[in-house]
């Protein structure tokens, strides 16, 4: 294995791992039991590690051996900045931890879809041009049609973004999102930080990259500046959430929009009381005084719960993993490809070793 392996890319893996959980040389050797200057010589590539040596670092930094040793994906490749010693900052950490999920994400996604019980999911793509935010809502609409989702709320972001060929893993590492498409394969992660509505869109953001496109996924949006091209993703998934027709037809009822109905909507639809003031601004059904008032006046957690009759209403929080993922991925363990350890781990929280059933069959290693 360490004669077939690049020594130079395993460090520079090693280094932005070490530096993205904001550890020094001396956390990390103290940790694996190396001394400081081996560990630099591993970072800078000049010491080769033996198998039982990348096991223990591999644990130390909270990643694979996969993850240490094989190439990066290409696209994240393109559009990762190194952190370094000087650029060290909580940004650039919670930026790059973000990235390692993704790409362990898809290297699990993968897995399970080579053991052939996963197939990767058809991609939707907005056959139209987005230029503004205007053709990004229209994009969000058309999505709408295409998943039967009328102007109803969408009970799981999860599953409409897997119903779009993009499977987004909810995971505990800082920041809001990111995603990616690598081949047949579109993967996103979403950040538990924030909270259910943020987390939404979120999500719903991470959909707009593979539906209207980006530079890193397709030509489309490149001559745009990255501002702009954020800024229409965000006008698509506020409208996927929140669509302006659903605000207008509740406001045609007697009484039209007050706070208390945008209370309502915001929790039928569940999403942030930000979100839901934006939408009703664009739908000119307040203004721009209004917006900034009763944005001051944010509802509280009873007022949430009240307009929904104190029904929970998770999303993004019980739910890790995509369904049809998670099915795959019992079959794959009822097959016995991976056994109950490794089914539990590509789960990611979703189940314990309790909720599997007991198999009498002698399970084997993957």
């Amino acid at each position: 294995m360490a004669g077939e392996l690049e020594w130079s890319a395993v460090g520079d893996q090693v280094r932005q791992v070490r530096l993205a959980l904001g550890m020094s040389q001396n956390d990390l050797a103290r940790v694996i039991g190396l001394d400081r200057t081996m560990l630099a010589k591993v970072e800078a590539g000049t010491r080769r590690l033996d198998a039982l040596e990348l096991s223990r670092l591999a644990s130390a930094l909270q990643v694979s051996m996969d993850y240490l040793i094989a190439p990066r994906p290409e696209v994240l490749s393109r559009r990762s900045a190194q952190i370094t010693e000087d650029s060290d900052s909580d940004v650039s950490r919670a930026s790059q931890r973000l990235e390692i999920a993704l790409a362990e994400w898809l290297r699990e996604v993968r897995q399970v879809v080579d053991y052939g019980v996963l197939r990767p999911q058809p991609f939707l793509r907005y056959p139209g041009t987005v230029t503004s935010e205007a053709d990004a809502r229209d994009a969000a609409h058309w999505v709408r049609r295409q998943l039967d989702l009328g102007d109803e709320p969408i009970g799981s972001v999860v599953d409409v973004c897997e119903r779009g060929g993009q499977f987004v893993l909810v995971t505990d590492v800082p920041g809001d999102g990111a995603s990616l498409v690598d081949g047949d394969l579109a993967v996103a992660v979403v950040s538990t930080t924030g909270d259910p509505g943020r987390r939404r869109a979120t999500a719903a953001h991470e959909l707009g990259h593979l539906v209207i496109g980006d530079e890193y996924s397709s030509d489309l949006g490149v001559h745009a500046s990255r501002a702009e091209r954020e800024g229409g993703i965000d006008a698509f998934a506020a409208e996927l959430l929140l669509p302006v027709p659903a605000l207008q037809s509740a406001a045609d009822e007697p009484g039209g929009l007050d706070r208390d109905l945008l209370v309502k909507l915001a929790a039928r639809y569940r999403v942030s009381w930000s979100l839901a003031l934006r939408q009703a601004t664009r739908a000119a059904l307040i203004d721009e005084a209004t917006r900034i008032e009763w944005n001051q006046s944010r509802p509280t957690r009873a007022e949430f719960m009240e307009a929904l009759g104190w029904v929970p209403q998770p999303d993004l929080g019980s739910v890790r993993v995509p369904p049809i993922y998670a099915h795959a991925v019992m079959e794959a363990w009822r097959e016995s490809f991976i056994t109950r350890a490794r089914a539990v781990e590509l789960m990611h929280g979703q189940i314990t070793d309790v909720d599997l059933p007991a198999i009498d069959e002698l399970e084997i290693e993957p």
